[in-house]
């Protein structure tokens, strides 16, 4: 199964925080780093903005990524939430398996 880094940018450490959370407890990512603010400039409307973020580290899988990112989108504060996700093409095995059972809803007997 094919797994992914999705990025995507909060603008404080309080929403990152709660869609982390979100995001782990739905089995929709089995780990989310929450890195140390940022500043970005970019563009926006015809202007250039300068605003401090707080980037988000999301492992995912493929098989995950269309519900991972419906769930960002519905709880991103932004009007056009940056969401990339690249894939992984080599890692250390037994992590990857890790991100795969992690992302995986558990079955439930009969």
């Amino acid at each position: 199964m094919a797994t992914l880094l999705v990025i995507t940018n909060l603008p404080d450490q309080d929403s990152a925080r709660a869609l982390a959370g979100v995001l782990v407890e739905a089995r929709l990512a089995a780990c989310v780093n929450i890195l140390a603010p940022c500043r970005s400039v970019y563009r926006w409307q015809g202007k250039t903005e300068h605003a401090e973020e707080v980037p988000l580290l999301i492992k995912t899988t493929a098989a995950r990524y269309a519900a991972l990112e419906a769930a960002i989108r519905a709880r991103h504060p932004y009007e056009l939430p940056e969401i990339v996700a690249v894939p992984i093409d080599r890692g250390l095995p037994d992590y990857l398996a890790w991100v795969i059972a992690e992302t995986t809803a558990p079955t439930t007997p009969c």
